[in-house]
């Protein structure tokens, strides 16, 4: 007996055993459970997901001999005749080898006749974009108004393509890609029923790789299995693939947090050993970063093996805003790739991007300036080569835009217990703790509410309470001791403000600017004029204060 492939064997042959596509399911079973049949059907989506299983099944449950109904019986001569491919009233059409107008006219003169054996006469024309638009003129009417017995199911992976006129004319249907976890709880369930030995990591790289494709991930099931002589193992699928290790893509995160640029061509050279696609590597590290990512806003139930152990590690480690910036480098990266020299290069390149363009804050200091002494209060700063002084301890970090490691506010070293932050003047504190995205929205929201030299208690507008607990109080606390030269006890509590937090202050600044500006305006002769003239009105919400972002720099 002659094999028969995956992808045909485990085809789906009823509604309840299609994987996925559920919204398409729900709305074909009522119409044929209720007898609300339209004349036309349209199904999009890419290769794969099942446009036309769906509408085979269609066609079955149309001309079971039990009756029209979404559960046909599978076992009367209709089904199994469909099922086979030899159904004498359901007519596919290849239109991608059928284009002409000629091939249309035939099915044109043929539908006026009854069908020969079912309730209907069904015309399953796949890829249909592909008629010619001759063709799609000839069939148009008939499409409109097809004689009763006649129904029209059309396929297409590219719907663009088809004319209003024939997109009007039917009910469209748009399958989605499948989830990769859904495919792979599919693969596993074969792979059982086939009695195949295999990995679990395996599966889910034959799932990934068919990007949404349950026939493809078939095709590949069934690839992995001749490769492996029988059983799919995670290894063998991944020289199949050609796909790189996890671990490995683990090791080149490691080697870019910790800024060693040597550590990172040592993990590419180790990857090139393996002939890898480079575009993959760079997918895979893309794919990682989002992990990491996430876990820094979701914190994960708990590691499922030892990289996603890793990557949970490296959310902790890294700041948000790093892996940001990382994950942008990236996708640019991917657009430039096939403009590099070779993939392998352009690869490096990226990486290499990533630690050129690190944020100040965490670029790697010179070794001198790491190393230096605490400035003392009466101590003479430093002279620089240029002969202006160096900048101390204490002066308040640049944040701006200047390339990393380059000008660092702190390369004189932590500030003394002496030259110590005034917790009192927690305004002035948040302007020089350096933070951005949420850990700034976090202190910029806070006021002291008391400090006693050692521990600092800080309450938070209960608007935004939300943020306690978040990574954001953690990375408040460490910029309160780096700044301080000192470890400082923090306690963030949600509740009443003794005070104005700067976050406040800010709005009511900007509120009294907006209205010296609107009264500045009113009092202008010109505007005056304008309105005694030609009875025109001040638009107030539309002034903005000189210097305002929105006015440009320059107020309106």
């Amino acid at each position: 007996m002659s094999y028969l492939v995956l992808a045909r064997k485990w085809r789906p042959r009823s509604f309840h055993e299609l994987v996925g596509q559920e919204h398409v399911v729900r709305a074909l079973a009522n119409a044929l459970d209720h007898q609300r049949l339209h004349h036309a059907y349209l199904f999009t989506g890419t290769r794969g997901v099942g446009k036309t299983t769906i509408a085979r099944i269609f066609a079955k449950s149309l001309n079971c001999e039990r009756g029209v109904s979404s559960q046909p019986c599978g076992v009367c001569s209709a089904c199994t005749e469909i099922d086979a491919g030899r159904f004498v009233d359901l007519l596919e059409v290849d239109a991608a080898s059928n284009t002409g107008v000629d091939d249309v006219r035939e099915i044109i003169d043929n539908a006026q006749y009854a069908p020969v054996r079912g309730h209907f006469k069904v015309y399953l024309i796949d890829e249909v974009h592909m008629l010619s638009k001759p063709a799609f003129n000839a069939l148009l009417k008939t499409l409109e108004e097809p004689p009763p017995h006649v129904k029209f199911l059309l396929a297409t992976t590219d719907p663009q393509k088809l004319p209003v006129t024939v997109l009007s004319r039917c009910l469209q249907f748009n399958l989605k890609r499948l989830p990769a976890d859904l495919i792979g709880g599919h693969l596993r369930r074969v792979l059982e029923a086939e009695t195949v030995p295999f990995d679990a990591g395996a599966v889910d790289l034959v799932a990934r790789a068919a990007d949404g494709s349950l026939r493809d991930a078939l095709s590949l099931l069934d690839q992995a299995i001749g490769f492996g002589g029988g059983t799919v193992h995670e290894a063998e699928v991944r020289a199949m693939l050609g796909t790189v290790a996890r671990e490995r893509v683990c090791d080149l995160l490691d080697a870019v947090a910790a800024g060693d640029g040597a550590a990172v061509l040592g993990v590419v050279e180790t990857l090139a050993e393996t002939a890898p696609d480079f575009a993959d590597v760079l997918a895979e590290l893309l794919a990682a970063l989002h992990e990491v990512a996430v876990a820094q806003v979701v914190a994960p139930a708990g590691a499922a093996d030892a990289v996603a152990a890793r990557l949970a590690a490296l959310a902790v480690r890294l700041p948000p805003e790093d892996v940001q910036l990382y994950y942008q480098i990236g996708v640019l990266g991917q657009r430039d790739l096939p403009y590099a020299p070779d993939p392998r290069s352009g690869l490096e390149m990226v990486l290499l991007r990533m630690l050129a363009f690190r944020p100040a804050a965490e670029a790697a200091s010179p070794p001198a300036a790491r190393t230096a002494p605490p400035a003392s209060p009466g101590a003479t700063a430093p002279r620089a080569e240029s002969g202006r002084a160096a900048p101390s301890a204490a002066a308040p970090r640049d944040t701006g835009s200047a390339p990393a490691g380059a000008g660092a506010a702190s390369a004189a070293g932590p500030a003394s217990p002496a030259t110590a932050l005034d917790f009192a003047d927690w305004h002035a504190v948040v302007e020089r703790l350096g933070l951005g995205g949420v850990a700034l929205q976090l202190a910029r929201n806070c006021v002291v509410s008391a400090w006693d030299g050692e521990s600092l208690a800080l309450s938070l507008d209960p608007v935004h309470a939300h943020l306690l607990g978040s990574l954001a109080e953690n990375r408040l606390r460490e910029a309160i001791g780096r700044v301080a030269g000192r470890p400082v006890a923090l306690r963030i509590a949600a509740g009443a403000l003794p005070d104005e937090t700067p976050a406040q202050r800010a709005v009511r600044n900007d509120a009294e600017r907006r209205a010296a500006a609107v009264g500045t305006m009113r009092e202008d002769e010109l505007v005056q004029a304008l309105g005694e003239r030609f009875d025109a009105r001040l638009l107030e919400d539309t002034v903005l204060p000189l210097g305002d972002p929105a006015a440009g720099g320059a107020g309106k």
